[in-house]
């Protein structure tokens, strides 16, 4: 495991390339393309403003700068540094930008989303999609690039158009049963379409391409309900995060539960291994001295250790008189190989749940000093890379679990975290650097 040095971002706003080759980050209003190997600047482009959002086109021949305070997109290419392209929405607003899966296409949000415009970098035609839904995840394509599922809101009802993403003609357009849609996921395979209502009403509902309701699941009534999904990789379980704090797994062939993983304030389960984070403090003998200065040397250091269960779990009690309380299962995601799911339950925001998925079974507990900020999976290998806002990365895999201190001078906390696609790299951002963790392959 080698670190790199710390670079300069705004806004968090850094991504690897689809293919992996490629780093980009933002300083204000100027674009940065590193080569991931060597971390060498290779392409400096600067933008109209300071830059709000980027992305990387599927091929990674292009990326593309949202600038929302003027209305403006700009898109540049790394293979024709001289080519450029601006994408101005004037008086309409701009709210959200995004890449089509053909890395040909734009699709830009209109202020109150009164309209999702759709621009060809081809042939510079321009098309017009009505009524979008003003909601987090109302739209999404399919993994194969063919379908885009769009949720719309007309004359106070829920409805969804599935488009063609190629050509951007209709292909299918219906109401949905719910009552304020918050979101639309394709399964992985691209058969099933997901959507759930909001938190007032506990409602999945799973449609076929052609409009078919296939089935409905809901697993109590009058209570808060839904708070994230995620689909499995092989998209035979979908897993959905509740305010009950319970975890539900439906399987793809009836739809019902096949488990129903509660996230207890007391472990007492001998077959499941409860990592603990301790931390170690370094003994100061002359606390009126300042050298060396290094902030390095005088770091907390941490490690695991395997705790005997019954195990206490340190619980959060949420605010009544906020909105969004701080409760239930907020992360739920599948390891790359289906064997593993990772869940965070919000009141317990210092533990992190992983549960064997083809056993029904929790298999690990890992128990941070600092609540957990971010967590994901490596996209080839069942190994979890996660970090808690302080100067460390920590990893788990089948084999065990390892706290490592980011080596730099500066303090540096991360507060998020990405993974390169070949899983070669990770990517590690605080709140105005970043920096790169290389990694070796774990079947190597």
């Amino acid at each position: 495991m080698n670190f790199s040095e710390l670079f300069k971002q705004t806004n968090q706003l850094c991504k690897f390339s689809p293919n992996g080759e490629y780093l980009a980050n933002c300083v204000q209003y100027r674009l940065i393309i590193r080569d991931v190997k060597t971390l060498q600047i290779i392409q400096l482009y600067t933008c109209l403003d300071g830059i709000q959002y980027i992305e990387w086109s599927s091929d990674s021949k292009f990326v593309l700068c949202g600038m929302y305070k003027r209305s403006i997109v700009q898109v540049w290419s790394l293979e024709q540094s001289e080519w450029t392209c601006k994408i101005d929405e004037g008086s309409a607003g701009l709210v959200a930008v995004r890449w089509s899966p053909d890395g040909r296409h734009i699709l830009t949000t209109a202020d109150f989303h009164l309209r999702i415009t759709v621009w060809s970098l081809v042939n510079k035609s321009v098309s017009y999609i009505k009524y979008p839904k003003d909601t987090k995840q109302g739209i999404d394509f399919s993994r194969d690039g063919k379908y885009m599922a769009l949720a719309e809101r007309r004359d106070g009802q829920d409805f969804i158009s599935i488009f063609a993403a190629t050509t951007w003609h209709l292909v299918k357009h219906f109401e949905s049963n719910t009552r304020d849609l918050q979101g639309v996921e394709w399964s992985p395979d691209g058969r099933v379409l997901c959507v759930w209502d909001s938190i007032l009403e506990y409602k999945v509902l799973l449609y076929s391409v052609d409009g078919r309701c296939i089935a409905t699941y809901s697993a109590y009534e009058h209570a808060l309900g839904i708070k994230c999904i995620a689909w499995s990789p092989s998209s035979q379980f979908l897993a959905i995060g509740s305010f009950d704090q319970v975890a539900r797994v439906l399987n793809h062939i009836t739809w019902k539960t096949v488990a129903e993983h509660t996230h207890v304030s007391t472990l007492d389960n001998a077959s499941v291994v409860t990592y603990k984070e301790v931390e170690k403090r370094p003994k100061v003998i002359r606390p009126d001295r300042t050298w060396p200065p290094v902030s390095s040397m005088f770091s907390v250091q941490s490690k695991y250790e395997v705790q005997d269960n019954p195990v206490q779990i340190p619980m959060v009690k949420p605010d009544p008189d906020k909105p969004n309380p701080k409760i239930g299962v907020s992360i739920v995601s599948f390891s790359p190989d289906n064997k593993y799911m990772a869940s965070k339950n919000e009141n317990m925001p210092n533990a992190l749940w992983i549960w064997d998925v083809q056993k029904l079974t929790q298999v690990v507990l890992m128990l941070q000093v600092n609540p957990i900020k971010c967590l994901q999976w490596d996209p080839h290998h069942p190994r979890l890379a996660m970090s808690t806002g302080n100067n460390k990365l920590y990893m788990w895999s089948p084999t065990g679990c390892v706290s490592v201190e980011v080596p730099t001078e500066a303090s540096f906390q991360v507060n998020n975290l990405h993974w390169n696609p070949d899983g070669t790299a990770l990517l590690l951002v605080g709140k105005d650097r970043m920096c790169v963790c290389f990694l070796t392959d774990p079947d190597a």
